[in-house]
Parts: C-alpha cells; sequence; structure tokens
C-alpha cells in the first residue's frame, strides 16, 4: 500500500516538528510548510491525501488557505483538519463554512488528532 501524504502547514517550529516526527514513525509521508502561502503552494504542487492547517498564519491564513483549496476542482477532494487554539464557536463555523473537514483546537490529545486522520483517510 502506499503511503499517505499528509502536509501540515503550521508556524509553530516545536510542533509542526512533533508531529512530523509522529506522523513519520506512523508510516506517513509528512510535508510541512510555515505560512499560509507556502502551505497553499505545496499542496497545489504535492497533491497531499489530507492537510492540518492552523489558522493563525503568516501571510495567507489557515480560512483562506482552506477555501482557495476546497473551491478549486482539483484540490477540493482533499480532507482538511482545522488545527488552531482558537476554540470559540463562530471560528468552528467558518471553519466549516470554508469547507473544513473536521476542526480540532489545541492544545489537543494525539490520538483525537490521529483518530480524525484515519477516518479521513478512508
Amino acid at each position: 500500500m502506499d503511503k499517505k501524504r499528509i502536509l501540515i502547514v503550521d508556524d509553530e517550529d516545536d510542533l509542526r516538528s512533533m508531529l512530523k516526527f509522529r506522523l513519520e514513525a506512523l508510516d506517513y509521508d509528512v510535508l510541512d510548510a510555515v505560512d499560509g502561502q507556502e502551505g497553499l503552494d505545496k499542496a497545489r504542487s504535492s497533491r497531499p491525501d489530507l492537510i492540518i492547517l492552523d489558522l493563525m498564519l503568516p501571510k495567507l491564513d489557515g480560512f483562506k488557505v482552506c477555501r482557495m483549496l476546497k473551491f478549486d476542482e482539483k484540490h477540493k477532494h482533499i480532507p482538511i483538519i482545522m488545527f488552531t487554539a482558537r476554540a470559540q464557536e463562530k471560528d468552528k463555523q467558518i471553519g466549516k463554512e470554508m469547507g473544513a473537514d473536521a476542526y480540532i483546537t489545541k492544545p489537543f490529545e494525539p490520538d483525537v488528532l490521529l483518530g480524525k486522520m484515519k477516518e479521513l483517510l478512508k
């Protein structure tokens, strides 16, 4: 079976590194980006199987990145997990409106994130 490719878009170096390490240990092919523009470019060029996307990012915020991918015929099928410290209901609602497939708040339980990933990668 082919390795699933995951794109992590987050400007927190420690969190991005920890997630990358953990996912690679679970045999995922992991790409990462430090800002919204880089994340959008990598999503378009590398065609990941799933994107873990922070909201508060330099250059383009996560809402814009999500919307640009979900309203693009070539990329709208890619599941996107919004992954953010913004836990207010209105943020979750906006995420849903932008096309996010899931919304997980930080701090997070790794098992919750992994479970949601497995569910979306089926």
